[in-house]
């Protein structure tokens, strides 16, 4: 029999090397009849991206019969975005790839799919942190979860470095509190509690949604309503996509694409990475980014084909069926760009997968429980991409790696614009 140690390394293992969600490697490793887990009267539904996820978990709480894939899909689909962050402190340089529909503008994202769905909702901003604490620990204890949006590196179960202090965070569902602190769902398994003091100081840390909480009424979702929501979602999917924004719509992935080659631009990759800083840290972001092994659920076009494949059926339109399988052929593409980033068959970066995956699991698997193993997971992490950085410094020449890229992103950009025609 195999025991639960050989179970989470098989999964870690299968997650480094195909890029796949904690959830995708589990149920291929240990089949998907596992039942879900549960923290008192609140059910882990798990999930694949968090804002979807988050709302999807609050509802299915409720009874809802509602899917991630639809709510993702209420919400707009997907999106696209492309910026390279470059930091003096610790000389690091980081992409963000946004893959989600205004992935930039979390109360706005929040407000639309909430509103197509027809779930009543109050959202609420407190400069104060004890005002902002009390109010949340008033909703907890009248029994109403809540959307909120910490800042991962102050939560701390993501171990993250303190470089990262300030970087942002995702949204996360608080669905009740103790004498231990707040307690958390962020799409796993089992229970993550953080100390009030603490979760307080989180999500006052991020900047222009600083306590930022949303909560959620008593919905009753009918199969009209879902339909309305997934005809205006795939509405706002293709006007989204279609926009001239090289910054946050598909003209981004061209944008990148002649940046990786281009020889004047300031931003220009052969210019910014000459010196070769950072470089390490630059090919990981974009395989976190693109791949569910990394926190913000990867390049979302597989959920977003599920979602199509339930709109085909919810509206009686058969040709998005079509449209499903043409997403997940350039989820395809997205997964092929990403080992180009960063391939397994050189041993640091096999290391550096493996590694991130471990942390991935034990959050999603065991919560705070799985804290030990993610820190140790975490700190040899942080280690193995400085060697990383120090070993790609006397790389000879990136063009070649560069190109590359650019002409996969060419590729995507083409399949991506092509394919959103599909959609309305």
């Amino acid at each position: 029999m195999t025991s639960k140690k050989q179970l989470k390394a098989r999964i870690r293992a299968r997650m480094a090397k195909t890029g796949e969600s904690y959830t995708t490697a589990r149920a291929h490793v240990a089949g998907s009849a596992s039942s879900s887990s549960s923290d008192g009267g609140w059910r882990f539904a798990g999930g694949r991206h968090p804002s979807s996820a988050a709302i999807t978990s609050v509802l299915v709480n409720q009874g809802a019969a509602v899917s991630e894939p639809l709510v993702f899909l209420a919400g707009g689909g997907i999106g696209a975005g492309y910026i390279l962050w470059e930091f003096q402190h610790d000389a690091s340089r980081h992409v963000v790839l946004g893959f989600r529909n205004q992935w930039q503008y979390h109360d706005r994202w929040m407000a639309k799919t909430l509103t197509r769905l027809g779930v009543p909702f109050d959202e609420h901003r407190t400069s104060g942190v004890r005002a902002a604490s009390d109010r949340l620990a008033a909703e907890l204890d009248a029994g109403r979860p809540c959307v909120v949006l910490p800042d991962r590196h102050r939560t701390g179960y993501w171990q993250l470095p303190d470089a990262l202090e300030g970087h942002g965070g995702h949204p996360v569902v608080a669905y009740r509190r103790d004498e231990d602190g707040v307690y958390l769902d962020d799409r796993g398994q089992a229970p993550i509690c953080v100390p009030r003091e603490r979760f307080d100081a989180a999500r006052a840390r991020v900047g222009s949604y600083k306590n930022v909480m949303h909560v959620l009424g008593e919905a009753k979702i009918t199969e009209a309503a879902l339909a309305e929501a997934a005809r205006e979602g795939l509405r706002d999917c293709a006007a989204h996509l279609s926009a001239t924004s090289d910054s946050f719509s598909l003209p981004a992935w061209r944008k990148w694409a002649r940046l990786l080659v281009d020889t004047r631009n300031a931003k220009a990759w052969p210019k910014v990475f000459a010196d070769r800083r950072g470089l390490a840290d630059a090919l990981l972001s974009i395989w976190e980014g693109a791949e569910p092994v990394g926190i913000d659920g990867g390049n979302l076009r597989d959920l977003f084909a599920d979602a199509l494949d339930e709109a085909a059926a919810l509206l009686d339109r058969p040709s998005l069926a079509e449209s499903a399988a043409r997403f997940r052929e350039i989820r395809g593409l997205w997964h092929e760009l990403a080992e180009a980033a960063l391939p397994a068959e050189v041993p640091e970066f096999a290391r550096i997968r493996e590694l991130t995956a471990a942390i991935k699991e034990s959050v999603m698997a065991d919560g705070t429980a799985g804290g030990p193993q993610a820190a140790q997971a975490a700190k040899e992490l942080w280690a193995a991409r400085a060697t990383a950085n120090a070993s790609l410094a006397t790389l000879p020449d990136t063009l070649p790696l560069f190109a590359d890229l650019s002409s996969r992103l060419g590729t995507i950009y083409e399949a991506e614009r092509s394919a959103i025609t599909t959609l309305t």
